[in-house]
């Protein structure tokens, strides 16, 4: 009768469409029962493919076929996450090490990366759009930059910056999309045709550390995280996992937008972030005679700022870039650095600059 040694010999040239060794070699045939002239085994499918999984079968049967096996029974069921991981670690015993380093390099007492968190107290008042060009004027002026889209519901970043490209993996870790001398992480590109997020507050957690252990940052001077509005569970994740993160709001003119921006200030205040200051957008509007109108009010950030002992960095206007599709750079949201608001962005990259430079 076929020993089991036999069986495993038998089949050891079948291979793993994933990982490209041996099924044998990497034990994805297991629970094997021998008996007379029939065989039962269970395997492993790293695959979703199921016209990989119809061949294999047949190929193990042929091959046993050979060792006058007349019945074989194969039971297949899906790896797990984890025997996916421990293969991995297996393939390269050194990605838990470059992980391990990755994010000592970013998160270490010896990293050097600035972070800086744009938080808002209420959505729609223009908080992605200053994370985004502030992080395009940082890079204008010659630093090495990242943003992480930490608005896992609102991702909106890579749209804004027109990134129709998606991360791809090298050696175990994700190696973010680059645009404008940016590189940014976001919810948005794992997820298909803008469907919605639905998560609780766990996941949302876990979401945020891949951002930090799973990507490949390389050296990054200025690291913004794009914030989702309010103080909930993911600016709380945020304050806790980065305790040297500085913080700029972000408000309207309108008093409203500015009462309830304050408590985004006043979380970082409490759990002892320094606040960089406040960027107040949508300040004005030049109409066609060159004159401001201010159609969301006057004083809210700067009475922001006074509440929260800063200063206020920016007044930005009311305006969309004029960028034009066929552009070769096309991003809807990214102002050229020749524009009077480009000029604004890169005059508040420079007070960033001077605020953090030690």
């Amino acid at each position: 009768m076929i020993t089991k040694e036999q069986v495993l010999e038998a089949l050891k040239h079948l291979q793993d469409p994933t990982y490209g060794d041996s099924l044998v070699e990497l034990q994805l045939i297991r629970d094997m029962m021998v008996k007379e002239g029939a065989i039962s085994l269970t395997l492993i499918r790293s695959s979703q493919d199921e016209s990989w999984e119809n061949k294999i079968k047949a190929d193990i049967t042929a091959a046993l076929s050979e060792y006058g096996i007349q019945e074989v029974h194969i039971r297949v069921r899906a790896m797990t996450e984890h025997e996916h991981g421990e293969l991995q670690r297996k393939k390269n015993p050194n990605a838990e090490a470059v992980k391990t380093q990755q994010t000592a390099a970013l998160l270490g007492p010896e990293a050097t990366t600035e972070f800086i968190a744009i938080a808002s107290g209420k959505g729609g008042v223009g908080k992605s759009t200053v994370t985004v060009n502030l992080a395009v004027a940082l890079a204008r002026r010659g630093k090495k930059v990242g943003i992480m889209d930490c608005d896992i519901y609102g991702f909106s970043v890579p749209d804004m910056m027109g990134a129709e490209e998606r991360p791809q993996v090298v050696d175990n870790l994700i190696e973010p999309v680059e645009r404008f001398g940016v590189k940014l992480i976001s919810m948005g590109f794992f997820v298909q045709d803008n469907a919605p997020v639905i998560w609780r507050g766990p996941m949302l957690g876990k979401m945020l550390r891949n951002f930090f252990h799973e990507v490949n940052w390389g050296e990054v001077d200025y690291m913004l995280l794009d914030l989702p509005p309010g103080t909930g569970d993911i600016a709380l994740d945020i304050h806790q996992m980065i305790p040297q993160s500085k913080e700029i709001i972000v408000t309207t003119p309108h008093a409203t937008a500015a009462f309830v921006a304050a408590r985004a200030g006043a979380m970082a205040v409490q759990t002892e972030h320094e606040v960089l200051g406040v960027v107040e957008n949508m300040a004005y509007y030049l109409n066609k005679d060159g004159e401001k109108d201010y159609v969301f009010g006057r004083g809210g950030g700067g009475k922001l700022a006074d509440e929260l002992h800063t200063e206020m960095l920016a007044q930005i206007p009311l305006g969309a870039p004029d960028n034009h599709p066929a552009e070769a750079d096309f991003a809807p949201s990214v102002y050229k650095a020749d524009t009077e608001i480009g000029q604004m962005y890169l005059n508040l990259a420079d007070r960033v600059i001077q605020k953090t430079t030690k």
